[in-house]
């Protein structure tokens, strides 16, 4: 579906300017964005096996990848084989020994890059057999590559976008008194796999944000039943071929008070104005400062606890931020959520989250669900 020997021809330029001679990716997104290797769906703990300390792959300029990868990851875990030359490590093998191999025949003579996310043990190994000396962090290499969206990655989030709308459409009608947030965020994530995504983008998150006494999905107070007045907030996201969505909305259970319908309209002004700020050449924290004023000036600023947003691709939060330390100047394709909140502690809390694409005239919205605030009468 993607070309990922383009990818890799980009790769190859940066890592020649870069004078990189070598890459070693574990596996991660960064490597299924090279090589279309997917990663498997995230759950709690840490799968193992025998030798999983080796499993990724070597890039160099011009050179097809070579994968070094455990038994049962090769047989289990490569439903398409990839490009390039794959080296299994059985399980009575001596890992080290293989990986040294593979890592030596290689010829490289200069810097080598690791990626950000691999293991200790891959990295003092990597160490031992280059010299530490000149080995360098190589996930920005790819991280760079991936931040501008061509069209076909924008295509397959829009697909996620949809996962996550069709959701949102069919479990909002279920905010009434008595539901609770465990009962909410399980109807979230059937609704997402039957709307077609792969799994959850991160953990799904609802709660009536009210401070230390919110009814929460990852708290005690889950199966707490909401009540008359309450708003809930929506926090989810869907994948749709290995790329992120990641969306949220507010609904309120009865009429809304004043005071949320005033702050929601602060809101939807905010996210609009982070929105028409997020043009090329813009700096990220002028984006992040653009959509903080008009919270702010409705005097509401100091609830608004947390960044406009940040980059969304094939992880659910990538770099660049759009967030006060920010310097990144920002490049047409560039994709990110826009997600302005006020939360009011004991009181109440709205919140409501878009992804958008970088480009002239201001930021194009891949989200085709109302942003209004619905209320559950």
């Amino acid at each position: 579906m993607f070309d990922y020997a383009e990818r890799r021809t980009r790769l190859s330029d940066r890592m020649r300017a870069a004078r990189v001679d070598a890459l070693f990716l574990g596996l991660s997104a960064d490597l299924e964005y090279l090589t279309g290797v997917e990663r498997g769906i995230p759950f709690f703990g840490q799968s193992s096996y025998a030798h999983g300390w080796v499993a990724g792959a070597f890039f160099r300029p011009d050179a097809d990848p070579v994968f070094v990868l455990p038994r049962m990851v090769e047989l289990f875990d490569l439903p398409v084989r990839p490009d390039g030359e794959i080296v299994v490590v059985n399980e009575t093998d001596d890992g080290s020994a293989v990986f040294e191999r593979v890592a030596s025949g290689l010829g490289v003579a200069g810097t080598v890059a690791v990626g950000d996310r691999v293991w200790a043990e891959t990295t003092l190994a990597l160490g031992r057999i280059f010299g530490l000396e000149r080995l360098r962090t190589g996930s920005s290499l790819v991280n760079e590559l991936r931040r501008v969206k061509a069209p076909d990655e924008l295509e397959a989030m829009g697909r996620a976008c949809r996962t996550v709308e069709r959701t949102m459409a069919e479990v909002a009608p279920h905010v009434l008194p008595g539901v609770t947030m465990a009962d909410l965020r399980d109807e979230v994530e059937l609704q997402l796999r039957l709307a077609g995504s792969r799994t959850p983008s991160f953990a799904t998150h609802i709660f009536t944000g009210t401070g230390t006494d919110s009814l929460d999905s990852g708290e005690d107070t889950a199966r707490e039943p909401v009540a008359d007045g309450m708003t809930v907030l929506f926090d989810f996201g869907g994948v749709v071929d290995g790329y992120c969505s990641d969306f949220g909305r507010t609904v309120v259970v009865g009429e809304p008070r004043a005071e949320v319908t005033h702050a929601y309209e602060a809101m939807l002004a905010a996210a609009e104005a982070g929105r028409a700020a997020c043009r090329p050449g813009a700096l990220a924290r002028e984006v992040n400062a653009a959509c903080r004023a008009p919270i702010e000036d409705a005097g509401l600023g100091e609830h608004f606890r947390h960044r406009m947003g940040h980059g969304i691709g094939l992880d659910v939060h990538e770099r660049p931020f759009l967030s006060t330390e920010d310097e990144t100047p920002l490049q047409a394709g560039m994709t990110f959520t826009d997600e302005p909140s006020i939360i009011v502690p004991a009181s109440f809390g709205i919140r409501i989250e878009n992804i958008v694409v970088c480009a002239d005239g201001g930021a194009r919205v891949l989200n085709d669900y109302s942003n209004d605030l619905v209320a559950n009468a």
